[in-house]
């Protein structure tokens, strides 16, 4: 039996139900080898050759897929169709040992019967451009990554990472709220006048003032509002020019994955991960009671407007037979692609254009149809007809003033029977009424008019839908990228969420900041948006791939010198181990001096005031220092790094209060306790003899010895008094805390 390998158990399932048992289909669970983790697997010296591990937890699936493969007759490599799914597929083959001048690779952009029959009449040898497309990107990646991830550490704190395209979109976000603080907002003020005709026979209508002489009114102060309102109430206001026309409104082209996750978020809420994770569900199938596993959408990877002729014709027959023929254009809809697409694949589109949200209702949970029915609605509004307006356009004069009124009225629903857009957050509420039918020269009555006080508005804060959009007009990443950018930014904390809106944390600023300063090229949106260029040429197969790390990497490499030992200072303090001077370098706990031969010799001392304690060390006596650490302060020993001994700090006793005047007694050393507090704030109980007695309690000791063990008693917070051996039951709540009465 033929075998078939894909990604997914649940793509795996879709297909084998779809082949009916004629072929073993098999999933590797994504890649199964990748650069190691613990290293930077990059051959700096030998061409930036990479080192590819078996990613752990592996093995099994290894030897699986490497038992079935020696008992098939075909083997066809069914991975995704991008440059990810070929360099899986590529793994695969090498891993398995299979021929690489076989023709062993299928793809197809959906996961239906007759896409699947198809891929396996036409396979294809692995196409390496491709291959080696994801190889410049993940060796990039990782060299960026690993190079600037320990800088941050060194420089601002512990636990941050750094990403070629990750720390570009941060820089994004970052920019944009020092837009917002630095803004100051500018008062401006709308006229507006309630007009009906003389004869007042329709309904009043509001316009409102453009113009002055002429040309574009400003209003900036209540002043200036208050003489243009006193001047329109002394005139008088006449109609000067009538336009009726019948705007039209085209359908949106279908989804590629930037505009699904934009229109996720603004209609549905949702985060791009969260949008990706469910529409990954509908392309590989989902179980559906009574109908096994079915798979709902077309690959959900793209960047292309591009359907079918297949596709387009069931659009057509489903649209003519359910809306009627005025529903459909003349011609097709067509919808160019933006410049730099890859256009690999068609646009994000339901599989069965038969299956209507309405019967799929039925076969998916709230949140899987929700983003069924926005890909369905869209893509079946893309192939319908314009919707039509009879749109109206009024400019009436009061003197030296102009105003104009505007309204529309849905003449033929078009797409919009299908498919509504989502209203920007900028966007205000147009007029959804026809005017009146007037005609030029016709004298109009005023109602009234008002002046309204407005100020102009900071830019928006990116969301997951701004966001993904400024990094697809900016060429950032790739549609395949958007979504876990987004998940790292949220991940590592450096954005925090104020409803949708995306707010930079303090590390943000200070990583954006030391990036630009050293890195401007790698945090510059053109230079980004370039390298993606060139990792399009080498899938088109024009550029070897290690030439564009080799132009790349050592500018790079000299930057991150620079910026590593930035602000040091040598010093005529020899190393007090190997003799050599030391070097005064800027931490993220201060200034330290270190041994000029690092890494030879890795001598650090800390500098500046040191504060000696009259506590001495467990291990040599010496009175330990006090010091600085990720945690905060900490006890060590002076004489580091012959002696590495260290020790807690224990914080101050807490205040006082008249509950806790009397403190407890130590049951192991029999002097008293006191109450103090972890890094977390929760209280215990501590011996005043530490170091040298080390007992510590979360309840308060009395002093006293258990009657049935003769394990030490404590007393907790509610009260009650036990015994602390956690095998002995000895409880006493006689002295338990009543609850006060209330006052009558």
């Amino acid at each position: 039996m033929d075998l078939i390998i894909v990604e997914s158990p649940s793509k795996a399932k879709t297909i084998s139900k779809y082949l009916k048992g004629k072929y073993r289909v098999d999933a590797s669970g994504g890649h199964i080898r990748d650069l190691p983790q613990k290293s930077l697997g990059v051959a700096i010296d030998k061409n930036f050759e990479p080192r590819y591990v078996i990613f752990p937890g592996k093995e099994e699936t290894i030897k699986r897929l490497t038992e079935e493969a020696k008992q098939a007759k075909k083997i066809f490599l069914a991975t995704d169709p991008d440059r990810e799914g070929e360099a899986i597929s590529w793994h695969l083959q090498t891993v398995l040992g299979l021929d690489p001048d076989t023709e062993n690779r299928i793809e197809f952009n959906e996961i239906s019967p007759k896409a699947v029959a198809r891929a396996l009449e036409s396979p294809r040898k692995v196409n390496y451009n491709l291959v080696d497309a994801q190889q410049a990107r993940r060796v990039l990646d990782r060299l960026v990554g690993y190079k600037l991830s320990p800088l941050l550490n060194n420089k601002i704190q512990n636990g941050l990472s750094a990403g070629r395209v990750q720390s570009v979109a941060l820089r994004l976000v970052v920019e944009r709220e020092r837009e917002i603080s630095a803004f100051k907002p500018e008062e401006y003020w709308t006229i507006f006048a309630d007009l009906q005709d003389g004869q007042k026979k329709f309904a009043p209508f509001k316009a409102t003032l453009e113009k002055a002489d002429g040309k574009k009114v400003k209003i900036g102060s209540k002043e200036e509002a208050d003489k243009v309102l006193h001047s329109l109430a002394e005139g008088k206001y006449g109609v000067l020019s009538v336009k009726n026309t019948i705007a039209k409104s085209h359908a949106p082209a279908p989804f590629t994955t930037s505009t699904l996750q934009q229109d996720a978020s603004n209609k549905l809420g949702m985060t791009a991960p969260e949008t990706m994770l469910i529409a990954q569900h509908l392309y590989e199938g989902i179980d559906v009671e009574g109908e096994g596993h079915i798979a709902f959408v077309t690959y959900i990877r793209t960047d292309s407007t591009r359907i079918s002729s297949d596709a387009q014709a069931a659009a057509r027959d489903f649209i003519m037979e359910k809306y009627g023929t005025e529903f459909y254009p003349e011609k097709p809809n067509y919808y160019a692609s933006k410049k730099g697409a890859q256009d690999a694949h068609e646009a994000i589109r339901p599989i069965d254009v038969t299956l209507s949200p309405e019967r799929a209702k039925k076969m998916l949970d709230k949140k899987h149809f929700q983003v069924y029915k926005l890909i369905y609605d869209r893509f079946l509004a893309s192939q319908m007809a314009e919707a039509l307006y009879d749109s109206m356009q009024i400019e009436i004069a009061n003197g030296r003033y102009t105003l104009r009124a505007s309204g529309k009225t849905l003449r033929f629903a078009g797409f919009t029977a299908v498919y509504q857009e989502a209203k920007k957050d900028d966007e205000e509420e147009g007029s959804a009424k026809l005017l009146p039918p007037l005609k030029e020269g016709d004298e109009l009555t005023s109602l009234g008019t008002k002046g309204e006080q407005k100020f102009t508005k900071p830019p928006v804060r990116y969301t997951d839908a701004s966001l993904v959009k400024a990094m697809e007009d900016k060429g950032i990443g790739r549609p395949s990228t958007y979504a876990s950018i987004i998940s790292v930014l949220n991940k590592r904390k450096y954005v925090t969420k104020e409803g949708k809106y995306m707010v930079p944390t303090d590390v943000a600023y200070r990583i954006t900041d030391m990036l630009v300063k050293y890195f401007t090229d790698v945090m510059d949106v053109g230079f980004t948006a370039e390298m993606e260029e060139k990792l399009d040429d080498i899938e088109e197969g024009g550029k070897d791939w290690h030439s564009i790390i080799a132009d790349f990497y050592p500018p790079f490499e000299e930057k991150l010198r620079f910026a590593s030992t930035d602000g040091d200072e040598m010093t005529d303090i020899l190393c007090s181990k190997c003799g050599r001077p030391m070097v005064r370098k800027n931490g993220k706990y201060g200034k330290y001096l270190a041994c000029s031969g690092y890494p030879a010799c890795s001598n650090i001392v800390s500098e500046g005031k040191v504060e000696t304690t009259d506590i001495p060390c467990p291990k040599c006596g010496s009175m330990m220092t006090i010091k600085s650490g990720r945690y905060g302060k900490f006890l060590a020993c002076p004489n580091y790094p012959t002696c590495k001994s260290t020790l807690p700090l224990s914080p101050a006793p807490a205040a006082k209060t008249e509950k806790d005047e009397s403190a407890g007694v130590c049951p192991q050393c029999g002097k008293p306790t006191k109450k103090l507090f972890s890094r977390t704030g929760k209280a215990y109980f501590g011996c005043t003899g530490y170091p040298a007695c080390r007992f510590m309690s979360w309840d308060d000791p009395t002093g006293e010895k258990c009657p049935l063990c003769g394990g030490a008693l404590v007393k907790t917070a509610k009260g009650v008094l036990k015994c602390s051996n956690k095998d002995c039951k000895f409880k006493d709540e006689s002295e338990k805390k009543k609850p006060e009465k209330e006052e009558a």
